[in-house]
């Protein structure tokens, strides 16, 4: 198994109303298509052994014996296949006939689902041939022996017999649409994915719709759904297929196959994400308590070949949606700071401003906060405070950015008072230890918190969530605020909130804001170079933030463990960093995220903006003293 996740496709060959032997040629051409590729899971539109148009035809013995020597046909041709196929056909149980989809397995027939809701309007008469699915379970024999056969049921949940955690269960077209889909009970029972063989037929407005309640039901059930449509062979006679397909996982479209395309829709599962989702959601209760699935062998150990992995997964990929996103989280930032202050009666803001990038989106967020509240911006007391590392660059930029947004600008050096304060401690200012770091750091919040009871006015925090996720922050130094804007803003997230605004502002603030996201990142606590530039590169010490929220994504947010982690940030990353260089900085990311838990349990308030948040009040409830020996065990041994 891949790391949990499972190669699925639909697919939708071209058929021949009421000729199974023909059907069943084609979909047997298709199963061994997409064995090559090492699909896993294959799912055949609605009563596609037959053809969903054969109107009374269904009612003949001829073609519901046709279909079973195709099925058995079909069945065949899975063995020795690591493969579970659905098929749909007519069949006949008990004196009535019903809309079935076969599993199919390791060459037999390893259950029978019927359709639960059938529909009888526009140019759809199903219950003129078919019944509604029968209340609980019965044994449909296919040959002359007793065993020779399979359960027949809406209930069936199918399972891989080696991976159990892989939970297939199915319905079939309009039981999607129903009030209560059958669906909802097979995720309750404990499946993760969802199989649907569909015949709707196509009209405008309904590929849409389809993609609307789709998404809408893996979503509430935190699920995978691998919707497969009826095409190209149907009869035109009152409508027309257009094997409409697509796969969703958790509410986000996977793939699709577009209307009378004539593709396959593919795409790999996580199925590992979707567990680990409902174990987190405690609205979800699911009763696996049986011992009667149908098992079978469908999961394998190839790589992944379809599935795309984002490397910043906290930044939308398009344009449109990153300054939708911008606009929205800025917004919430603003409007959470604007409710505080008015909450707490402060006359002032006070920031301190180092010319780099957290520092400058959280005095966008205040000024923001301010024209909400209708205050004057001469209100915000924007602090910069020059020592040891500031560079000219950084230090031009505060001032430029301060004067830009009409901020009152206030310059405090602290290079003298620091020294006399290694003096009082007795440390050598030689030595350029933690010590000679963090003191400018503490000291530097001791100047905002005066300032603040000075004016009446509210320390706003400007620390982003990487940087508390690898506790990359002074305690009780830039650790702390009397408000924390960018608490759960990842830091590959700010400089795109930084360039919205800036193109929102545009002049004079257009070009400051876009000197500062060119200006290397960096706390500027050790001297500069011998150029006078900044020499202390946060990155060569922490590593790429863009891993660091790559792999903070994906132990928080999917509940992926090292191993998985790492293959999938070779995948996202490939041909930007090799192997060595990625598992390096995933020990280095644990290793940090542990050990630095006890600055998070003591953060200020502050507002989540996204998923992944690290307040010890909402968010992440961890132990201080936990131990990372099992996460660093496996990380190091990759």
């Amino acid at each position: 198994m891949k790391h949990s996740f499972i190669k699925v496709a639909a697919v939708s060959p071209e058929i021949r109303v009421a000729d199974p032997a023909f059907n069943a040629t084609k979909i047997v051409e298709a199963i061994e298509a997409q064995a090559k590729k090492g699909t896993e899971l294959l799912v055949f539109p609605e009563l596609s052994i037959s053809g969903y148009t054969c109107g009374d035809l269904f009612l003949q013995s001829t073609l519901l014996e046709g279909c079973l020597t195709a099925l058995r046909e079909i069945a065949a041709a899975t063995e020795n296949k690591k493969m579970l196929v659905f098929v749909g056909l007519p069949l006949a149980h008990g004196g009535k006939l019903y809309n079935c989809a076969a599993a199919v397995s390791d060459g037999e027939v390893k259950g029978f689902v019927p359709k639960t809701h059938l529909p009888n309007y526009n140019e759809f008469y199903e219950a003129r041939y078919f019944s509604p699915a029968p209340a609980g379970t019965s044994w449909h024999r296919l040959g002359t022996e007793e065993d020779d056969g399979a359960y027949l049921s809406a209930e069936l949940v199918f399972r891989d017999e080696t991976h159990p955690e892989i939970a297939v269960g199915c319905e079939i077209c309009e039981d999607l649409w129903a009030p209560v889909s059958p669906s909802s009970a097979l995720c309750a029972k404990g499946a993760a994915v969802i199989v649907n063989l569909s015949a709707s037929n196509e009209t405008v407005g309904k590929r849409e719709y389809r993609h609307k309640m789709i998404a809408a039901q893996s979503g509430k059930n935190i699920c995978a759904y691998i919707y497969s449509a009826a095409g190209e062979g149907e009869s035109t006679s009152d409508a027309v297929f257009a094997g409409s397909s697509m796969i969703y996982e958790n509410g986000v479209c996977l793939a699709e196959r577009l209307p009378f395309s004539g593709s396959d829709c593919e795409a790999e599962v996580d199925v590992g994400f979707l567990l680990a989702e409902r174990r987190r959601n405690s609205s979800f209760r699911a009763d696996t308590e049986t011992d009667d699935w149908p098992d079978a062998s469908f999961m394998t150990d190839g790589d992944l070949t379809l599935r795309h992995v984002d490397a910043l997964p906290f930044v939308p990929k398009e344009e449109g949606e990153r300054k939708e996103r911008a606009a929205l989280i800025l917004d919430m930032q603003a409007h959470a700071l604007a409710r505080r202050l008015s909450q707490v009666h402060a006359k002032t803001a006070v920031l301190g401003i180092s010319g780099g990038l957290d520092s400058t989106l959280a005095l966008l967020v205040t000024v923001r906060a301010f024209d909400l509240l209708g205050k004057p911006r001469e209100d915000i007391l924007a602090i910069s405070m020059p020592g040891f590392g500031t560079t000219l660059k950084t230090k031009n930029n505060a001032t430029a950015l301060i004067q830009a947004t009409g901020a009152k600008f206030m310059q405090i050096p602290i290079s003298q008072t620091v020294l006399r304060h290694f003096k009082d401690i007795g440390h050598d200012p030689e030595v350029k230890d933690t010590a000679y770091e963090n003191a400018q750091a503490r000291y530097r919040t001791m100047v905002l918190m005066d300032v603040a009871n000075e004016t009446g006015g509210l320390v706003v925090g400007t620390g982003d969530l990487s940087e508390l996720a690898l506790g990359w922050c002074t305690y009780n130094g830039d650790h702390m605020s009397m408000y924390a804007v960018n608490c759960s803003v990842p830091k590959t997230l700010v400089k795109y909130l930084v360039l919205a605004e800036a193109e929102r502002l545009g002049g004079r603030a257009e070009i400051v804001l876009k000197s500062v996201l060119g200006t290397e990142i960096s706390p500027e606590l050790l001297p500069p170079d011998e150029k006078g530039e900044i020499a202390q590169k946060t990155e060569d010490l922490i590593g790429p933030y863009e891993l660091t929220d790559f792999y903070l994504y994906h132990m928080l947010r999917r509940g992926d463990g090292p191993a998985k982690t790492l293959a999938l940030a070779e995948r996202a990353f490939e041909g930007v960093y090799d192997r060595a260089t990625l598992k390096k900085w995933l020990v280095s990311f644990y290793r940090r995220f542990f050990a630095q838990q006890f600055k998070r349990n003591c953060v200020p308030d502050g507002v989540k903006v996204g998923s992944v948040s690290l307040s010890p009040r909402a968010d992440l409830r961890m132990p201080s003293d936990a131990s990372a020996a099992l996460w660093l065990s496996e990380a190091e041994n990759l």
